[in-house]
């Protein structure tokens, strides 16, 4: 931790609007040029930073979230290129996630009341001298024309109180005053370990009109997040507003799912060419209402009206498209669905009351979430945050990380006890392990490990005398298709069995953890426990007809998927499973925890044809019904837009939430046929398994140790293949009824004649 000389920095006077700071200095002379400028920046809140007017760097809400009562995040940036003689450093810092509402229930400053800056530039010369220019004594605070600023409901900006002069030399105002110190907070500074949240891309509108109760709205024709950039010119003190939500409902702005949020921009007029971008929130939209335009509709064009994408700057690592183009539509909404949701942290969704970094979907999503993107350092950061709320509440993972629930009243059926909640506090176990094998990096078992350890025994600790993990809260799985709209939880699943195979797949996790950390002592403890949960789910689950309790695809998907059943049992399993999956009419039957894993369940107990016609299913419900109804990104509910077009009655409603995306990664290892044999891909698996009418496909990855890549297709009775294997690697092409093939590093063109 640098010996900091700055101090956090705060208004004497502020309420909900953004705070300004500034501080004028002249470089140091006798020193000859400066050779460097570092700048370490944060924010309780979010900020923004000039330099002799010109921004420090591209980065938007930062420090981003994080577990502020334990760790705050900071930024550096080298600022050499924008330094002057004569500087001046200006800060601006809004509400964000620290100041902000948070969760539902219109709280808000849950982890504090003041609005702070923290700046600390250090400029080094030739002669080794070093000036140091911090946050302190001697800065100023003013107001800034950014009023009401909220993640949830949106940005008030008022153009007439637009003025850049504050960023120069020589300023003076009246309105501005002094600062004061926020002590205990610069301990907990850490730098900042996870990609900054960026604009990485802008869109116009595709439609501009008027709907039937006369409301001008505007379609951008893709779900996504971030904000709409306004070129406007009219009379001073105008006043625009524009509303946003996913999708319409009557030909009107639907709102509903939103809830509490307000997701509105206000934006007044200076009476000269106004130029508005709110980036001290952001939105989860489609579609933008907009009111109070000069001039009304005919006076708008589509210039006037740029959506600018906001959120985690990835790297894009991993590709597919295949032969359906339904299902290229379904991968292209799994990304969009994970680029409006990795914004900060992992959250559940970006656009109502929300937002929260809910564990359950990251342990859904994050094997085809570490192939799309390089998400090593993004899960990592937040790892981070989960083993600090969990050491600090005793050992149980909460179901968000960053937890604010905690600091909130328990929702019904939360109460009393603190105890962990299958699958959502597994990602303790499941996220580190997902990583690890994605990006063959031990360093994330050996930071996490005894998170993971701590895990496992609190649900030791949970388990009942028969050795069941059926006591206490559990989600169970979460929404599946036939639970009432009213009512996610009750699924057909038995809770006690999800929650008992997610722990033995956490056990042996464990285990495997140890083994590769070489620590024996807990390898055995957790194979024991594993061994434990297995007997203990035969012996009470298990029917004399080899069914599972409950008898539904959620049941048999996690029996088979996380090796709970010998191979006779196993087999009986999956053909049950396919049973029911053709009962249902080839119709989803699984919620959260079943839907990662049914295809593979299929896949690996021999019904292929059954787990393509599941995933080409087009009615409700379904992976591609949401397609078919013209969704752009991945829906919370299978049914969020019912087939008359309107919203689901449920009062928690999101068309943009890529849990049910964790199909993704069966995409790419069974469609496109690549995976990865060892951690890191420093062995790659090559096993395409065509089905359901598909004639090719073409899958990509940039691995650790380079480009992959599997292009197939099927023609003149035989499946073609050219396989990409990168240096200091090897492949391994496999074949049902065929010897499989070694391969080396390079290109491979391989035939392979199939029976017709």
């Amino acid at each position: 931790m640098p010996n900091w000389s700055a101090q956090f920095v705060a208004a004497p006077d502020s309420d909900r609007n953004a705070v300004l700071f500034r501080h004028e200095f002249t470089l140091d002379q006798g020193h000859g040029r400066p050779t460097a400028a570092t700048l370490h920046l944060s924010a309780l809140g979010v900020c923004q930073a000039w330099l002799n007017g010109r921004p420090v760097s591209a980065d938007l809400l930062s420090p981003g979230w994080s577990s502020y009562e334990w760790r705050i995040r900071y930024d550096t940036y080298d600022v050499l290129p924008l330094l002057e003689e004569q500087s001046v450093l200006g800060l601006a810092v809004g509400n964000g996630w620290y100041r902000g509402r948070l969760a539902w229930g219109g709280v808000r400053a849950l982890y504090g009341d003041q609005l702070a800056a923290f700046a600390e530039l250090r400029v080094g010369f030739a002669d080794g001298h070093e000036q140091v220019v911090a946050t302190g004594d001697g800065w100023a605070s003013g107001p800034s024309a950014v009023g009401a600023n909220d993640l949830y409901d949106g940005e008030d900006i008022d153009g007439r109180l637009q003025d850049d002069s504050w960023l120069s030399p020589g300023f003076s105002s009246p309105d501005w005053g002094g600062i004061e110190v926020v002590e205990g907070k610069r301990d907990l500074l850490v730098a900042s370990g996870t990609p900054p949240t960026r604009a990485t891309q802008e869109l116009s509108p595709v439609s501009i009109w008027s709907s039937p109760s006369g409301a001008t709205l505007v379609d951008y024709g893709q779900n996504l997040v971030g904000w709409v950039r306004v070129r406007v010119t009219g009379p001073a003190g105008t006043t625009i507003t524009l509303r946003h939500a996913e999708v319409l409902e009557d030909g009107e702005l639907g709102i509903r799912p939103l809830r509490t949020a307000k997701a509105t921009d206000n934006f007044t007029l200076s009476g000269g060419d106004d130029v508005f971008e709110p980036t001290f929130t952001f939105h989860g939209f489609r579609y933008v209402e907009v009111t109070g335009w000069p001039g009304g509709i005919d006076n708008l064009s589509p210039d006037d009206l740029t959506a600018v994408v906001v959120g985690a700057d990835l790297e894009r690592i991993g590709q597919f498209r295949c032969s359906h183009d339904l299902l290229n539509k379904l991968h292209d909404n799994v990304v969009w669905g994970m680029r409006g949701n990795f914004l900060a942290v992992p959250t559940d969704c970006p656009q109502r009351d929300e937002r929260l970094g809910w564990t359950g979907d990251i342990s859904a999503f994050a094997p085809t979430a570490c192939f799309l993107y390089d998400v090593d350092r993004f899960l990592s950061d937040w790892l981070v945050d989960l083993k600090l709320e969990q050491d600090h509440s005793g050992g149980v993972v909460p179901v968000v990380i960053p937890d604010v629930l905690k600091k909130l009243p328990r929702p019904p059926g939360m109460e009393g006890r603190n105890t962990p909640t299958a699958m959502w506090a597994d990602a303790a176990v499941w996220v580190p392990w997902t990583l690890w094998e994605a990006y063959g990096d031990r360093a994330v078992l050996e930071r996490q490990f005894d998170s993971m350890t701590a895990h496992a025994r609190q649900i030791r600790t949970a388990l009942s005398d028969t050795g069941l993990w059926d006591t206490g809260f559990q989600f169970g799985d979460w929404l599946d298709p036939d639970a009432p709209p009213d009512n996610a939880a009750a699924a057909k699943a038995d809770k006690g069995v999800v929650a008992t195979a997610c722990a033995f797949r956490t056990a042996r996790l464990v285990s495997a953890a140890a083994a590769i950390l070489d620590r024996p002592g807990e390898q055995e403890e957790f194979e024991a426990m594993a061994k434990a949960l297995a007997e203990a789910f035969i012996r009470h689950y298990l029917q004399p007809d080899d069914r599972i309790l409950s008898d539904c695809p959620t049941v048999y998907a996690l029996a088979i998927g996380f090796g709970l059943l010998d191979p006779d049992r196993e087999a009986a399993a999956g053909r049950r499973l396919a049973e029911l999956v053709e009962e249902s009419g080839f119709h989803i039957g699984t919620g959260f925890i079943g839907t990662p894993f049914v295809l593979d369940a299929l896949t690996q107990t021999g019904h292929l044809d059954q787990a393509y016609r599941l995933l080409l299913q087009t009615t409700c419900p379904s992976w591609l019904y949401p397609v078919t109804m013209g969704a752009t990104t991945v829906w919370e509910r299978w049914d969020s837009l019912l087939p008359d077009g309107t919203i689901n009655p449920g009062e928690m409603t999101s068309f943009n939430h890529y849990a049910y995306g964790a199909v993704g990664d069966w995409l790419h290892r069974t469609v496109g046929g690549l995976s990865a044999l060892e951690p890191g891909y420093g062995r790659i698996l090559i096993a395409p398994r065509p089905g359901g009418g598909i004639t090719s496909a073409e899958t990509e990855l940039e691995t650790p140790h380079g480009h992959t890549a599997v292009r197939w297709k099927l023609e003149s009775g035989a499946l073609s293949l050219d396989i990409t294997i990168p240096p200091g690697t090897s492949g391994l092409l496999t074949w049902p009824g065929r010897a499989d093939q070694e391969l080396a590093p390079g290109t491979h063109h391989v035939e392979i004649p199939i029976d017709a």
